[in-house]
């Protein structure tokens, strides 16, 4: 594999990716640097080397994907309550989401940090899952 010579650690942009990646898995401990991580792939991505703004098209999704997933398990929960489920039912379901998106996105910003550091970019940075098939054939 050769690397583009571009794609070095002083490309356009890659520091910002590194925040980002930090500011995703902070979400971790607090919430509120998600959408901060948002804001910032958003705003730096068009000026960015190209193999650094599929990182940050990566970062933004990871976070709008988080979000909407947050959003159908939080539906889910209530009608669980609406069902009348016993309690325990939806203390399960909410452990094993939110242990399902925890491992998720540690798995996302690792394979977006290696990738990083190793100087190349996201493969397919519209996938769901780590963003690790590629699209072209």
């Amino acid at each position: 594999m050769t690397i583009n010579v571009s794609q070095t650690k002083d490309a356009t942009g890659r520091g910002w990716a590194i925040v980002i990646y930090g500011l995703l898995l902070g979400s971790i401990m607090t919430v509120v640097t998600a959408p901060l991580a948002a804001i910032l792939a958003h705003w730096r991505c068009p000026g960015s080397a190209p193999w650094v703004a599929s990182h940050l098209r990566f970062q933004a999704r990871t976070f709008w994907i988080g979000l909407m997933a947050c959003a159908l398990a939080f539906a889910a929960w209530q009608e669980l309550g609406y069902l009348g489920a016993p309690p325990l039912s939806a203390w399960i379901f909410g452990y094993l989401f939110f242990t399902a998106l925890l491992i998720w996105l540690v798995g996302r910003c690792a394979i977006g940090i290696h990738r990083l550091t190793a100087n190349l970019p996201i493969d397919n940075p519209k996938s769901l899952l780590l963003g690790l098939h590629s699209s072209k054939k």
